[in-house]
């Protein structure tokens, strides 16, 4: 009797360079794409366009490829140009360009575009989020602990307000536990009672 052993090895190798493979390849497939638009708005002069979506779509190629200051420029460029755009695309564009700002560290004025896409679209729980995250970075735990509940108002299953809340509320016991602490009469002391 023959041992199955090589042969299943075998057969996982192969399933495993099989998703491998089609992991690689719908990365490759997505990576250009995003260089075929980016090709295509650039060419089109999408950067001198006066209509705010061709700047909103070229701001978006930008973030997906991680150009951030780019996209920044793009996205002001965007702000500059919305007149008669509905409050949605407002707060698309404001929300992207706050993203923007903050995947450079500008963490402030990504605030302030994250509260004027909430003015656009009060009920926005993208840039409901993102405002959390910023407000959580610049270390205003509660704001963001605020703004994480509302979130899960609007959408009670979105798994971000949830898995950041959580972490903000287990770094808030911590802290807590900390300053409690241990009571002078728990602390440990040497035989003449000053302590360690």
């Amino acid at each position: 009797m023959e041992s199955l052993l090589p042969q299943t090895y075998l057969l996982g190798l192969i399933g495993l360079l099989a998703i491998v493979a089609v992991v690689v390849g719908r990365q490759l497939l997505r990576v250009r794409r995003d260089e075929q638009a980016l090709i295509r708005l650039e060419q089109a002069d999408a950067a001198g366009s006066r209509d705010s979506g061709d700047l909103y779509e070229l701001a978006s190629v930008q973030l997906r490829k991680r150009l951030y200051s780019q996209a920044s420029a793009t996205l002001r460029q965007a702000v500059k140009r919305l007149s008669n755009e509905p409050q949605e695309a407002r707060a698309l564009i404001q929300n992207a360009l706050g993203f923007s700002l903050a995947a450079q560290k500008d963490f402030s004025t990504a605030i302030r575009h994250y509260k004027l896409a909430l003015q656009a679209k009060a009920d926005y729980p993208v840039a409901l989020n993102n405002l959390a995250f910023a407000e959580e970075r610049l270390l205003n735990r509660d704001a963001a602990c605020e703004l994480y509940q509302k979130v899960l108002t609007l959408e009670p299953n979105n798994a971000t307000a949830k898995k950041r809340l959580r972490r903000l509320e287990r770094a808030a016991n911590r802290q807590t536990g900390s300053r409690t602490g241990a009571s002078p009469a728990e602390s440990p002391q040497s035989s003449d009672g000053r302590g360690f």
